[in-house]
């Protein structure tokens, strides 16, 4: 019972451990990768750690912190700032990364302006919905972002097995970087489903979303410092 306490009061902490880990192995390994596509993924990694860091404002909001002045205000809360910066940020940098790294000229282009659709409908949803902007996540957004991460990683398994590259497969950044997104939000995206019960504070449910995004977190993390110590550098 203390482990599972344990666990569930500090899953923000071991999440951004491996978090920074593959920050910091990327920037380790960045002259490794700096004439490759993959630098631009390093960099977001780099922006996955700033951006997560942000993210924890909120704590010097409570028990008169720095940020006290915020109670009661509607940035009290980051729902906000976690859609912009994760479930939009992280999908618009998916499309200009597989824009880069995919040969089939079709697939670019479905890629774009499924990313073009995406921002378009995330904004008009997020302005017509604006009230609940800050205090709570749009399932919708959620779904689109994860459909445009398939469309990303499918484009790119298809390729892989159409090429040589699928001799080699097990060598490349991008077959880790890929499986290990598609695996993420494929855990990930359902629970956009039940999140009702944690607005209704649902304790059981609650520890259940934790676990869940701590497995996935720490696997999706180690995959890409795995990745980016094995693999060896692929000029596009």
């Amino acid at each position: 019972m203390r482990v599972e306490q344990f666990i569930l009061e500090n899953y923000s902490l071991f999440t951004r451990i491996v978090e920074i880990l593959a920050a910091v192995t990327g920037l380790i390994l960045f002259k490794k990768y700096k004439s490759t596509t993959a630098k631009y993924f390093i960099f977001f990694l780099l922006y996955l750690s700033i951006g997560d860091l942000l993210n924890t404002y909120t704590k010097l909001i409570r028990n008169n912190g720095v940020l006290s002045f915020l109670e009661g205000t509607v940035f009290a809360q980051n729902y906000w700032w976690s859609t912009l910066f994760w479930k939009i940020g992280a999908i618009l940098f998916f499309v200009f990364y597989y824009q880069k790294i995919l040969k089939t000229e079709i697939f670019r282009k479905i890629i774009k302006y499924s990313g073009f659709i995406f921002i378009t409908v995330s904004v008009f949803y997020i302005l017509i919905h604006w009230n609940y902007f800050f205090s709570r996540f749009f399932p919708i957004i959620s779904i689109m972002g994860a459909i445009i991460i398939f469309l990303c990683t499918a484009f790119y398994f298809f390729e892989t097995l159409q090429s040589d590259r699928i001799l080699t497969f097990y060598k490349s950044i991008n077959f880790y970087i890929s499986a290990a997104i598609f695996i993420w939000w494929l855990i990930i995206t359902p629970i956009v489903f039940y999140d009702i019960y944690g607005e209704h504070r649902d304790i059981a449910y609650i520890h259940l979303r934790r676990y869940i995004y701590l497995f996935a977190n720490i696997c999706m993390y180690l995959t890409f410092t795995f990745a980016l110590i094995w693999c060896k550098p692929e000029t596009n």
